[in-house]
């Protein structure tokens, strides 16, 4: 392999352990690989490069482990951290496994469920805390129905909306310096789950008593599986200044949630992704939530993990040849360019003269739907350059 795409600190590459954790169980068949436990995890991620490393509460303390239990797994996480030299950059909570959330959590109709969701989640943010993270991800894969019967939406909307605003007080009320960032997904494992879009999330957002606290984290697969796009979610939560995090993956499109290793399937999609992050500067994490085939062992789960970095770093190579390459910049130039004529009507903010300009301005109605704009020349040579010929 080449020098060239090996992750370096700077790169900001990290998983979850709940990714080169996963034990390669589906709802048809039992796991192919055994536990790794959380320490072997980091190790793990500590060989193949990766900067940080993420978990839910549950991921690295049993949901039953008692007090004592609990710092000594910390003391030998941060043992493994320190040795590998791996951080954690973000933290999030189960509120999904236990049975206890079948309904929700945040959103539950039985409202002993709500109050049990926020004391886990207050404790799981004291250990994300804890060990680093300054990003507090919430999935809410409960949060949602099978049939809408049984809960009533805006109801619900307005339970997690109370529970978000709880936790934003409490994160302040402790002096933490967390950011929180909402996950959304538009089903699985619940048939519809709140939330389904990062505009739903960027939304739902401007409602909260602290909004310049929470921001998104959006997630390849998540957009993709309801055929949406997912470089124009992106775009939007950038534009809003609410990507706070973001998963990677691949997915293809109206399937089950697949976590695919990144650009999998999905090639130029990943690409022109890498291209945006890198072009408007995103200086966050490059997080990949995503999973190794059913059919590896660890071995292959290694395989995995490098292959997500490698893919990015390539990708990103890509970009900056793209961006470089003389033909393709040239047909960016001859697309039509604002020569200032519009400018006394059009463009910078609104006034009475403006408009009153634009609506006496002449167009040649004509010539604007007879040019062509080289989209096809510019698309086959973006093509041309992923597979290797310029």
């Amino acid at each position: 392999m080449s020098d060239r795409y090996t992750p370096r600190p700077e790169h900001k590459f990290t998983f979850g352990l709940w990714t080169v954790g996963n034990l390669g169980r589906d709802p048809f068949g039992e796991p192919t690989r055994p536990p790794l436990p959380p320490v072997e995890a980091v190790r793990l991620l500590g060989e193949v490069g990766a900067y940080g490393v993420n978990f839910h509460d549950n991921d690295l303390i049993p949901i039953d482990a008692t007090p004592a239990e609990r710092d000594q797994i910390v003391r030998e996480f941060r043992g493994a951290l320190r040795e590998a030299g791996l951080v954690v950059p973000m933290a999030t909570t189960n509120l999904f496994s236990d049975p206890a959330f079948k309904d929700g959590a945040f959103t539950s109709n039985d409202p002993k469920v709500r109050a049990y969701a926020l004391q886990k989640t207050m404790h799981a943010i004291d250990l994300g805390v804890e060990l680093g993270a300054e990003t507090y991800v919430f999935w809410g894969g409960r949060e949602g129905t099978e049939s809408d019967t049984n809960k009533n939406p805006a109801e619900s909307l307005k339970r997690f909306r109370e529970a978000i605003n709880f936790l934003c007080a409490y994160a302040q009320d402790q002096g933490y310096k967390l950011r929180f960032a909402l996950e959304p997904k538009p089903n699985e494992p619940r048939g519809d789950i709140y939330l389904a879009t990062v505009g739903a999330a960027l939304g739902f957002i401007a409602t909260l008593d602290h909004p310049e606290m929470v921001g998104v984290n959006p997630e390849v697969a998540h957009e993709t599986m309801a055929g949406l796009n997912f470089l124009h979610a992106i775009a939007q939560a950038w534009d809003a200044g609410k990507l706070f995090h973001i998963d990677l993956n691949d997915q293809v499109v109206g399937r089950y949630d697949q976590d695919f290793r990144f650009g999998a399937v999905n090639l130029k999609s990943a690409f022109l992704l890498v291209k945006f992050l890198e072009d408007v500067g995103y200086q966050g994490m490059r997080h990949f939530d995503a999973h190794a085939y059913r059919t590896e062992d660890y071995a292959g789960v290694e395989d995995f993990a490098r292959g997500c970095m490698r893919t990015y770093l390539i990708l990103k190579e890509k970009a900056a040849q793209w961006n470089a390459d003389a033909e393709i910049q040239a047909l960016l130039r001859e697309l039509p360019q604002d020569d200032g004529s519009t400018a006394a009507a059009f463009g910078g903010a609104y006034s009475a003269e403006k408009a009153a300009a634009l609506k006496a301005a002449s167009f040649d109605r004509a010539a604007l739907g007879a040019r062509g704009y080289g989209y096809e020349r510019l698309d086959q040579l973006t093509n041309e350059l992923l597979l290797g010929v310029r």
